[in-house]
């Protein structure tokens, strides 16, 4: 028998930025920002979707909304109809950045979801976290953007999701160079070899290690740590600047990786000299760079996806 959703229920979801891959990472860490959407979300009899930052000119305003959608979806698995949503989304996360935008949209979808069911029907975080890693078909960005901090997450042989956080060292902090242009993910995916020589795995796999010491205890070997083997290189070619960037970064000794798919460039430092020497640097190189750069250097956040019932 299929049950309903009571109307007139409001609540607030703000997922946040993530970071995936962290170089030597490569589909598997991911590290939670703090900056966030913030989506008005209240059940109703009729849908209405309202945008304002990021994709307020492209993005759908009726039930086709991927939020909106999703949530439908994630009701109807769990033998409720769908009732009405009325979304007022205010996205600050940059859109085919690398900044974990689908991924914060998803987990929003299913978190709110979750929350506006009856309290004997909700699945819970796990839930949330099955369900938004199997929408997007790899966990790096979804669990930071629901557990928070720093992840390690993996693709389980039945089919399922697992993750556990890593606690990070207090003096890590992070500087994002965010250009003016996207990428798709499918874009960057594109580039990728099918295959790697044996000393390349061996030699990303030692470097994901050492990253791991470097983000919970050591932050002094952030530079080698976040030495890429895997995709960083290849995909240079898709985002060129960016490469150029991260290059310049990694010349001066500051620990740079693209963030997620790119083509945003993610600099891990250990205090502010390390933030002030990451903004000089991106700054000397926007000087001659054919796109522009927003710097931004958010704290990283300790917790996931918050939910507010009003």
């Amino acid at each position: 028998m299929t049950q309903q959703i009571a109307l007139g229920q409001q609540i607030i979801v703000a997922p946040p930025a993530t970071s995936a891959n962290l170089g030597p990472g490569f589909d598997s860490l991911g590290l939670a920002l703090e900056y966030r959407d913030r989506l008005t979300i209240r059940t109703a009899q009729h849908s209405r979707v309202t945008l304002l930052g990021e994709g307020a000119d492209t993005l759908p305003t009726d039930e086709s909304h991927l939020i909106n959608a999703q949530i439908h979806n994630y009701w109807k698995a769990r033998g409720f109809a769908p009732v009405g949503i009325e979304l007022h989304a205010e996205n600050n996360i940059a859109h085919a950045r690398g900044m974990g935008s689908s991924a914060a949209a998803i987990v929003a979808a299913f978190a709110a979801a979750d929350a506006l069911l009856p309290a004997s029907a909700q699945g819970g975080i796990d839930a949330i976290f099955q369900a938004a890693a199997a929408w997007e078909g790899h966990p790096d960005n979804v669990a930071p953007a629901v557990f928070g901090g720093l992840s390690i997450s993996t693709t389980n042989a039945d089919g399922s999701f697992s993750s556990v956080q890593v606690p990070l060292h207090p003096a890590v902090r992070a500087v994002l160079a965010v250009p003016s242009n996207g990428l798709s993910t499918e874009a960057a995916r594109g580039v990728l070899p099918a295959q790697i020589e044996h000393a390349k795995a061996a030699a990303n796999s030692a470097s994901a290690a050492l990253l791991i010491h470097a983000l919970s205890n050591d932050p002094a070997v952030l530079l080698a740590g976040t030495r890429d083997y895997l995709h960083q290189d290849y995909r240079a070619v898709a985002m060129p600047q960016s490469a150029a960037l991260l290059a310049a970064l990694r010349e001066n000794s500051l620990a740079a990786v693209i963030s997620g798919a790119g083509p945003t460039v993610l600099t891990l430092v250990a205090d502010e000299a390390g933030v002030q020497a990451a903004r000089a640097a991106i700054e000397s190189f926007a000087t001659d760079s054919s796109v522009q750069w927003d710097i931004k250097v958010p704290a990283l956040a300790s917790n996931g996806v918050t939910v507010e019932v009003l």
